[in-house]
């Protein structure tokens, strides 16, 4: 297969959504139809039952929730599929917002009961600006669920984006019938099976067979229903949907495999191909023959038997190549990798190429960083990775003197992940860390104990925001970092950051030095 063709075959997408909406759920079921797994596992924590392919950490086992993104490729029907499953939980959604840079597409899904909700619209805002297609499916259609009419209004008024249902439902909870596949023309009968999938009966909404398949009041509803999608929806326009313009729906039941099918076989028609990506220098397109990429996510532990570190690298243009040396280009310098991996969660296998829109693990022992660029030798930078000012702060001190190697060795590799920030308070000399959500403090404990074997202790830091300081006033800056000894820090990478203990702190520091520019997010 040339090199085109391995680029348009691939789709790389994420799954993004409120927590419990059914997220990774519907991941297993895409998995299932890769063949990539043969028995889906449960997302709810049972020492019996298997777990979840993409929750592969022990805490996401045991509180049956996703804290980290974890990326899984399978082939079928001719394409390479990439699915990154997201965590939910708003206290990881820097992770998620970093992965959102890596996709070319997403797949957004709702409960069918709760309708839209707020992490929902967070996520949203992020495809808007980035101009990300998006296509919804609405879960749980087996269980009590609002109607479908309005679902879709609430979809449209809360996303802000216009919405073309490409499926019908037939009932919901305990007369759920099944759905019409309005984009492929044909009917699912609803039998709930976790592991097997139903196959399609080509059934014209005029004939006699639809009313005794489900029935005269359902089939006649449907007919009208569907009557009024058409009247009320536009039709639907391929293009409005790369444009981020249109969300194609899709109603099922993740849980019991039913409507994933007709998702996943139109996702894979109407679903964009790698798309150039922007840099600082020039927008990069996938066809070129040189290889760039960028590392939007770093991973410690993924064998904490090993204490490794992996860089996920999204591929940008041009064929990546094992053993082939490739510019490092902050560093500066040419590195090469003998075992680059592609994934399936946790479990790895070393690959000797990877196309355009593709996501390669590369070993590393310290040398990357989130949005570290890499290529064949071109000094070009990729940009949209920042870290946001976080929100809640924490002194972090050592519980076991004995341990206090592992633990500064724990502190530094999870900070390189981007699960939170460490500053290093200038005025004492103590480490703190800083998160936009209280989980983290949680994770970051677990994680340091359990995969380092190192303890540690919190105490609490009342602080209302930390933010990254810079001026070309160096007399001003002088001035200031004086006056404000005691709320300075610097962060991982030696940068000034500014510890304001409250909104009016900050407001008076912004107005009595104007020449110093206070920043929120780590990139600028």
């Amino acid at each position: 297969m040339d090199f085109l063709q391995e680029i348009n075959r691939r789709r790389t997408f994420a799954i993004i959504s409120h927590p419990d909406a059914g997220k990774t759920t519907l991941t297993e079921k895409l998995l299932l139809f890769g063949g990539a797994i043969h028995v889906a596992g449960a997302v709810k924590s049972n020492k019996i039952k298997k777990t979840a392919t993409s929750d592969f950490m022990e805490i996401e086992k045991q509180r049956g929730i996703s804290v980290a993104t974890s990326v899984m490729g399978f082939e079928y029907d001719g394409y390479k599929v990439n699915i990154l499953d997201t965590p939910g939980h708003q206290d990881f959604a820097e992770d998620t917002f970093r992965t959102l840079t890596a996709v070319d597409s997403v797949i957004i899904v709702i409960d069918a009961a709760k309708g839209v909700e707020t992490q929902t619209r967070k996520l949203m805002q992020v495809c808007r600006m980035r101009k990300t297609p998006v296509i919804v499916f609405i879960n749980k259609m087996d269980r009590p669920a609002n109607d479908p009419f309005d679902l879709l209004d609430e979809i449209e008024a809360e996303l802000q984006i216009g919405v073309r249902p490409l499926s019908w439902p037939i009932g919901s909870g305990e007369i759920f019938r099944g759905v019409y596949n309005i984009f492929e023309k044909n009917l699912y009968l609803y039998e709930p099976s976790k592991q097997t999938v139903q196959e399609g009966v080509d059934v014209s909404l005029e004939s006699e067979e639809l009313d005794a398949r489900i029935g005269d009041n359902a089939a006649t509803t449907l007919r009208e229903e569907l009557e009024t999608v058409e009247g009320v929806y536009p039709e639907f326009d391929v293009n409005l949907y790369r444009s981020g313009d249109v969300a194609p729906v899709f109603f099922g039941s993740a849980l019991n495999n039913f409507g994933v099918r007709e998702l996943l076989h139109c996702f894979l028609q109407i679903a964009p191909k790698p798309q150039p990506s922007h840099a600082e220098e020039r927008d990069v397109n996938p066809e070129e023959n040189k290889f760039t990429g960028f590392v939007f996510k770093i991973h410690a532990n993924m064998d904490p038997n090993h204490r490794n570190r992996i860089a996920f690298v999204k591929v940008c243009s041009g064929k990546f190549e094992r053993n082939k040396p490739y510019r490092h280009v902050r560093l500066g310098k040419d590195l090469k990798f003998s075992s680059p991996t592609a994934f399936m969660a946790d479990k790895k296998n070393i690959i000797d190429e990877a196309y355009p829109g593709d996501i390669v693990g590369l070993p590393d022992t310290g040398n990357f960083k989130i949005g570290d660029s890499v290529s064949e030798g071109e000094n070009i930078h990729f940009r949209g990775l920042p870290s946001f000012s976080p929100e809640l702060f924490r002194y972090i001190d050592n519980a076991d003197p004995m341990k206090a190697k592992q633990l500064a060795k724990g502190i530094d590799q999870l900070m390189d992940e981007g699960v939170a920030q460490l500053f290093i308070h200038q005025f004492n000399g103590r480490k703190i860390i800083g998160t936009v959500g209280a989980l983290q403090f949680e994770v970051i404990e677990y994680r340091l104990l359990h995969e380092y074997g190192a303890k540690c202790r919190y105490e609490g830091l009342s602080l209302y925001k930390a933010c990254w300081i810079e001026s070309d006033d160096a007399e001003q800056l002088a001035e200031f970092k004086k006056r404000k000894q005691q709320y300075l820090a610097k962060d991982k990478d030696g940068r000034d950051v500014f510890l304001a203990e409250s909104n009016f702190m900050l407001q008076m520091a912004q107005q009595d030095f104007k020449n110093i520019r206070f920043h929120f997010s780590s990139e600028f």
